[in-house]
């Protein structure tokens, strides 16, 4: 299922930049620095846009798209959504991790380029959009035309950052013209290989080794992009694809890191004979079946699976959705300490605890966690 696509060859790990505020190699060791997003404005874009219906309800034939809820969303949405924001940025800074709120960007602008019109979208979601590996910042090519400018937010930040010695690097912007968006056999728009295009929750981190889910949100264009960053950035790293495991968007309801030998996997996707390589000798935890609660909209951005979507202050500490009693139980028989808190509209929104956080210092090195 995964196989090596680039390497850059060296004998060790590389240590941590002590000149850069920034590093952050994996998904697991101690948490120090971290952004939390911000519901505010956040709104559904014209599904009349292909790159929208690809990243929002790539599941939803022509008829249903048309039943699809657009403009803002609903204020009681947006309004609990920001207290539980906020409650978490409460819960990070009481476990001693500095913590970033950045305002939302305005997204009740419009905007164009030369060959489309563009609206906004979310700041929900920071992990989408920013990929963190060790010392260095990217700025990811994200197939979605309303996520063009939505990293604007952060940018004071990593205007920060580099100033006190990060490496802040941006993806080749992309197009996003009418022809990198195919259809299925349903008249379901699918992601093309006219240029390279992902998003950074494509991409799950484990010191020296990534992997890259080639999906409706990541193409193999942009993976060779990535390889061949990686292969600039001077480390021993090794990009692993992960294909024909999950279709439609990101990873991190699929794989979860929990620390090296422990991975959390979601059995509707990933079965004991197609488990990434990688990880076979792993010990796993099987998602448990996810508790469903009510839904604000009838459509949402997520599927009932960013329940699973953990993030992992330290190797024996996470947290979790505290609507998942059965995740909650399974991961405290594996040692870990769970932190229950709430994100009410996680589906409606479209992220769970990992992806409305972006890391920006963890204390692991690029560590070589598969020798």
């Amino acid at each position: 299922m995964t196989s090596e696509l680039a390497t850059h060859s060296g004998t060790e790990a590389a240590p941590a930049d002590a000149r850069s505020p920034v590093n952050s190699w994996d998904e697991f060791t101690t948490l120090r620095e971290v952004i939390v997003g911000d519901a505010t404005g956040a709104r559904v874009p014209s599904m009349t846009d292909p790159s929208a219906w690809l990243a929002c309800y790539p599941t939803l034939t022509p008829a249903e798209i048309k039943g699809v809820h657009q403009g803002q969303f609903p204020a009681q949405v947006i309004e609990e959504s920001n207290e539980d924001l906020e409650e978490l940025a409460l819960t990070l800074r009481e476990l001693g991790v500095v913590t970033h709120r950045p305002p939302s960007v305005d997204h009740s602008r419009d905007f164009r380029s030369p060959h489309w019109t563009g609206e906004g979208y979310i700041s929900y979601c920071p992990r989408d959009i920013t990929l963190i590996l060790g010392s260095t910042i990217i700025e990811v090519p994200s197939p979605m035309r309303s996520r063009y400018f939505e990293i604007f937010n952060l940018r004071p930040l990593f205007q920060r950052y580099l100033d006190q010695g990060a490496t802040w690097i941006s993806a080749p912007r992309p197009q996003l013209r009418d022809e990198l968006f195919e259809q299925d056999e349903q008249g379901r728009p699918l992601l093309g290989e006219a240029e390279p295009v992902f998003d950074a929750a494509n991409v799950l981190r484990l010191g020296r080794d990534l992997f890259y889910q080639v999906s409706r949100s990541g193409n193999e264009a942009g993976m060779r992009w990535l390889a061949s960053v990686l292969r600039l950035l001077g480390s021993d790293l090794r990009l692993h694809p992960l294909r024909d495991v999950y279709g439609y968007t990101h990873i991190d309801s699929t794989i979860a890191i929990l620390r090296p030998g422990l991975v959390l996997l979601n059995p509707a996707r990933i079965q004991p004979d197609t488990v990434p390589a990688p990880f076979d000798t792993w010990d796993k935890i099987w998602c448990p079946e996810i508790t469903q609660h009510p839904t604000a909209l009838p459509h949402t951005l997520s599927e009932p699976w960013i329940s699973m979507n953990l993030l992992m202050v330290d190797p024996k500490t996470a947290i979790v959705d505290a609507d998942q009693p059965d995740l909650l139980r399974a991961l405290e028989k594996a040692g870990i300490t769970v932190v229950p808190r709430r994100l009410r509209h996680a589906r409606v929104l479209g992220g769970g605890f990992h992806c409305v956080t972006l890391d920006i210092s963890r204390d692991g090195a690029c560590e070589n966690y598969l020798a």
